[in-house]
């Protein structure tokens, strides 16, 4: 696999500065936000199954779920296997976040092995799993495998970031801002990352909540 890896601030840092040489929109927008955070995390079942659990509820919900599963121990793949959807939901799981659940366990990825699969096959398999979208498997690749060649342009504040940043006139769909980040390969996750963090800039600056 010759894809490029993030691993330290160093590698964010240089992938900043390449893009900061060829789009002035993002020379512009790094003078706002300072450098930009590493943002990695642990791979493996625990950290996509939290994803899973954190879709479409607040950040203090999802803290809370996620507390009574590591309670529970069901936060590997066979103790999922072992409890039902009833008791997945005692937990704190929608019945629809269950079944999920239950799917990503019985999914059985090699997580290992995915590490050296490039982003692409990476995102396929995990989309394969009922459940898991496009945003988190592209989500997992940035920030749990490092790949700094992957975009979530399904990602609202991206899309809302990109439109000011750029000065659009309406927010862009998955399709055209997939489109426009063609131009900032091979440091997609590290645009991703800038336009987060300006999108935190224009949050405070508009007193967005």
């Amino acid at each position: 696999m010759d894809e490029g890896i993030i691993r330290t601030d160093a590698d964010v840092a240089k992938g900043a500065a390449w893009l900061a040489a060829r789009e002035p929109c993002f020379k512009h927008a790094l003078t706002l936000t300072g450098p930009l955070p590493l943002r990695l995390r642990d791979d493996g079942f625990a950290p996509l199954l939290s994803a899973i659990v954190s879709q479409q509820i607040s950040v203090a919900a999802a803290r809370g779920v996620w507390a009574r599963l590591e309670a529970a121990g069901a936060i590997e793949a066979e103790r999922i296997m072992a409890l039902d959807v009833e008791a997945l939901r005692a937990l704190g799981l929608s019945r629809q976040k269950a079944r999920y659940a239950k799917a990503l366990a019985e999914g059985r990825l090699d997580f290992a092995a995915l590490r050296r699969q490039r982003a692409a096959t990476v995102v396929r398999e995990f989309t394969a799993i009922k459940g898991i979208g496009t945003w988190t498997a592209e989500i997992y690749a940035m920030f749990s495998l490092g790949r700094a060649d992957v975009f979530a342009a399904g990602d609202l504040a991206l899309q809302e970031s990109a439109k000011v940043l750029f000065g659009l006139d309406a927010r862009p769909k998955d399709k055209e801002l997939r489109q426009m980040a063609e131009a900032w390969a091979p440091w997609r996750a590290v645009a991703a990352r800038l336009l987060w963090a300006y999108y935190r800039v224009i949050k405070d600056r508009e007193g967005i909540n």
